[in-house]
């Protein structure tokens, strides 16, 4: 009896299409929920923010609101904010943005860089099949945050007219028909290539049989992740009090699309459509309408001191931060289940530069609000000696209740981050 090697190779090709389901952590029970959804959304803003607007002087509890923390001081006791964290071995330049939630170590010079798995991407492994969609990569200007383990870009999704479609307004009837064919036919071809591999192994010695019992624990979670698929696409989407939103034209409108992404955030959240969020924040090369503006944020970034541009950067900023306020608000205004949205949610906003003047990698401005943490405080750490930003990686991995005792270049939490409750 003999395998065709075009089946064995397909078989192959899909289990390497879904790598994570080689691991060994144990995956929850078909159909159940943890007692307390636990999630994250990571956002970047790819241009920093200016250090001497953000940073407190002071550590611990009592430190004084910078210009930028003011905006955000309705939620001082829902937030941390941390200084002197940077991923180690990034060369300081604007591709950092590769490894900002992957930590992969990226040269000056791009030549022979390869990815690694990012933070979301990762947590989706252990928790996407709880939720319609395992996780939903957004951006301001098309490209995304989320990377693969093979270390392959998450395509991402840059139309707020277009996401609301996906997650709130059903297919017709025929386009919902077709992806459950689409599933059915995923599951037949795994089960039609595990009958022959279970004839095959009656010929096989004690090792070969390991490593057939290895893959069938493979085709077994994938077929249950294939269920889980036809599942959800038999269930109605949620429906929500919202219009669809209209696309904004202008590319330059950074607050205005942020808003858009941010209040569909909201909504996925809301209606537990996702529970692995990641934001790439836009607007760079061309003037805002923001009054006070008449630069670009690339711009006004690289200031080189210039007051004039310093009080526009400000301005920008201000405004920005704004926006993550009110995102902020709107989930501590969600009540779910005797908590809030943000007790459960971790909102991560960061930069993968600390000071984009000059392009520096170091002392990345790093907010974490939410998500069940002991909160109120500014965690300082001396850039030249402090912790990978990884450490923080793994505290949140670890809130998630996902069994990680590293991530990256992580290989513990973040000292002085502890748990609410």
């Amino acid at each position: 009896m003999n395998l065709p090697r075009r089946t064995f190779l397909r078989a192959a090709g899909v289990s390497l299409a879904l790598p994570w389901l080689d691991a060994l952590a144990p995956t929850r029970a078909f159909g159940a929920t943890p007692v307390v959804p636990r999630r994250m959304v990571c956002v970047c803003t790819p241009l920093g923010l200016h250090p001497a607007n953000f940073f407190p002087e002071k550590a611990g509890k009592d430190y004084a609101l910078t210009p930028y923390l003011d905006v955000l001081k309705d939620h001082r006791d829902d937030m941390t904010v941390i200084s002197g964290l940077s991923h180690p071995d990034i060369e300081n330049s604007h591709d950092s943005i590769y490894s900002f939630l992957t930590a992969a170590p990226h040269p000056e010079r791009r030549s022979g860089f390869r990815n690694t798995i990012s933070l979301d991407q990762f947590a989706a492994e252990k928790i996407g099949t709880e939720t319609r969609y395992p996780s939903l990569s957004l951006s301001g200007e098309g490209f995304g945050l989320s990377w693969t383990r093979s270390g392959a870009l998450v395509p991402s999704d840059f139309s707020p007219s277009r996401l609301f479609a996906k997650l709130f307004i059903e297919g017709r009837p025929d386009e919902v028909a077709a992806q459950a064919r689409r599933l059915r036919d995923g599951r037949s071809i795994l089960d039609s290539v595990g009958d022959q591999a279970k004839k095959l192994a009656s010929d096989l010695g004690a090792n070969d049989r390991e490593k057939l019992d290895e893959y069938f624990t493979s085709v077994r979670e994938l077929e249950l992740r294939l269920a889980k698929n036809e599942e959800w696409a038999k269930k109605p989407k949620p429906k929500v009090d919202a219009k669809q939103p209209q696309d904004i034209p202008n590319s330059g409108d950074l607050i205005g699309r942020t808003r858009l992404l941010f209040d569909l955030t909201h909504l996925a959240l809301q209606t537990d459509s996702t529970r692995l969020i990641t934001i790439m924040l836009g607007g760079a090369s061309t003037v805002p309408p923001i009054p006070g503006v008449t630069m670009a944020h690339h711009d006004l970034s690289h200031h080189g001191q210039d007051p004039v541009k310093l009080a526009q950067l400000r301005t920008l900023e201000v405004e920005k931060l704004k926006v993550v306020r009110d995102l902020l608000s709107k989930l501590k205004q969600t009540k779910e289940e005797g908590a809030t949205l943000l007790d459960r949610t971790m909102v991560f906003f960061s930069s993968n530069l600390g000071n984009a003047s000059n392009h520096s990698c170091k002392n990345l401005p790093v907010l974490l609000a939410g998500g069940g943490f002991k909160h109120g405080q500014h965690l300082a750490f001396d850039p030249k000696n402090a912790p990978p930003l990884s450490n923080l990686f793994v505290s949140m991995l670890q809130r998630m209740d996902i069994n990680a005792e590293k991530f990256g270049s992580g290989s513990g939490t973040l000292t002085g981050l502890e748990k609410a409750g």
